[in-house]
């Protein structure tokens, strides 16, 4: 089964840094919470209380993003492990004067989880693949 999600952001001026782009750290967590949103989906039956993220690696920042502009991100389970899972996430800005366009891609490592009985959480083996 193919597991995807999509999730919107709009760009305010909180979010720009001092060239009047969005702030990289702000994609990058708006990109973890695309890959959480997946995680949800990817984890619905199973016994895991949520995921959590275990790495955030090949991010790549391909176009400038401007204050007023959607970020539209499309998150998909790649491939799986036993507890763990990884998100491709791709985030597409788009607005009146650049148009549509790919602004940035990561690949997110995510965990499943559970608690154990002293409420702790542990490692959970979710028996999930993307095939």
């Amino acid at each position: 089964m193919k597991y995807l999600a999509k999730y919107s952001q709009l760009v305010m001026p909180d979010h720009i840094n001092v060239i009047g782009t969005l702030f990289g750290g702000q994609m990058v967590s708006w990109m973890d919470l695309a890959a959480a949103k997946v995680a949800y989906r990817f984890l619905q039956g199973t016994d895991a209380v949520g995921a959590v993220t275990r790495a955030i690696e090949k991010v790549e920042f391909k176009e400038a993003v401007h204050k007023g502009e959607w970020v539209n991100f499309e998150s998909t389970v790649v491939k799986t492990g036993n507890s763990s899972f990884q998100v491709h996430v791709d985030a597409y800005a788009e607005g009146r004067e650049h148009g549509k366009r790919l602004a940035c891609t990561a690949l997110i490592t995510m965990v499943a989880v559970t608690r154990d009985e002293n409420d702790d959480l542990q490692k959970l083996v979710h028996g999930r693949s993307v095939d």
